[in-house]
């Protein structure tokens, strides 16, 4: 049986040249567009290096989140690049591209759009017209999305489950593909607004994006072009995208993989018989069914990235993190120990691997 701490799981491809190949428009069958992942990835890879210096794993689990159709919340400080990947992203696949930045007076209309009386010149009559709000893009960055109250922090919860928006009796569909890409700062507090389980859990991802390598912000010290300045060969199109999305649910998993994903997230909920003592002391609330299809679907991603039509242990562990630790709800004492759901989580990893290493 596969050991998702494996060597293979813990390799990250590194950028290479960049290929100068124009972006091909369709694909038309499932080896077509398990091809064109594979070629793409690297290819996103190496025009990101342009703009982008490290943060492999952080592309990688873009990218993932990105072929399942999902959305994702970045962790980090400020100044770690989060908003330029987010858009340089947006330019390398064709996709139009917003950010709103989310303050405590911004209201829901400011993020869906509002309905605005007109008159007909020539009649004189009235009547609403519906003017579209910056989350009618492909990717809607949504930065700092913890600094507005719940009420509008709400106004994306259709958006992101239905692909759609709701405004008076009036419902407009999104565009496709469509990401909601948020960011949070980890560190400042002070007038912010937890975000509702409800809402974290629509996102399939928690990237946390941390501190470059030395020499890694050496290179960032040594650049001097603006990001705006630097072309950037398109990857992929919109009916490419689609297309990957629509591929990512038929790669097959063994029934042992599936039952490795079922029994994490059934061991991350306290109330389970089969949950450990630190999970029991730790947690308030586990992770619920959707983490379990996010995990799995996460992993089918994964696999195609890494140029495998087939999932393996490996492919959960490396997508475990990411996928469940914005879904568990730590209590006092874990609070107060300093325990953390990314800890919880790889402890939880650990004891499976250990288990299937003796069956």
């Amino acid at each position: 049986m596969a050991d998702p701490s494996s060597p293979e799981s813990n390799t990250e491809t590194p950028p290479v040249e960049s290929s100068s190949a124009p972006a091909r428009e369709v694909v038309t069958s499932d080896n077509e567009a398990a091809e064109l992942l594979r070629e793409s990835a690297t290819r996103l890879r190496s025009e990101l290096a342009k703009v982008i210096v490290g943060q492999h794993e952080v592309i990688e689990q873009m990218l993932i989140a990105m072929f399942c159709g999902g959305h994702s919340i970045l962790i980090g400080v400020p100044g770690l690049a989060k908003t330029l990947l987010v858009s340089t992203l947006a330019r390398l696949l064709n996709l139009s591209f917003r950010r709103i930045q989310f303050t405590p007076d911004l209201m829901p209309s400011d993020i869906t759009g509002t309905d605005i009386l007109q008159e007909d010149p020539d009649s004189g009559l009235r009547s609403f017209r519906f003017l579209e709000g910056p989350i009618f893009a492909n990717m809607l960055l949504a930065d700092e999305i913890n600094r507005t109250p719940p009420k509008t922090q709400a106004a994306l919860l259709e958006a992101m489950q239905e692909r759609k928006v709701t405004v008076g009796q009036q419902t407009t569909e999104l565009p496709s593909p469509f990401f909601v890409v948020a960011t949070q700062n980890p560190i400042e507090q002070e007038g912010t607004y937890n975000l509702p389980e409800a809402q974290l859990d629509r996102f399939i991802f928690s990237i946390r994006v941390g501190y470059p390598e030395e020499e890694e912000e050496l290179e960032i010290m040594k650049r001097t072009r603006a990001p705006d300045s630097i072309e950037l060969a398109p990857v992929l199109s919109e009916n490419d995208i689609i297309r990957i999305q629509e591929l990512v649910p038929t790669v097959p998993a063994a029934d042992h993989v599936y039952r490795f994903a079922l029994k994490l997230v059934r061991r991350s909920r306290p109330e389970e018989p089969d949950a450990p003592g630190y999970i029991r002391d730790s947690l308030s609330f586990g992770a619920g069914p959707r983490a379990a299809q996010y995990l799995m679907t996460a992993a089918k991603a994964r696999a195609l990235l890494r140029g495998r039509f087939h999932v393996n242990l490996a492919d959960i562990a490396r997508v475990a993190v990411p996928v469940l630790s914005h879904r568990l709800i730590t209590n006092f004492n874990a609070d107060a120990e300093g325990v953390t759901p990314q800890s919880l989580v790889n402890r939880l990893l650990e004891d499976l691997t250990r288990e299937n290493t003796k069956d």
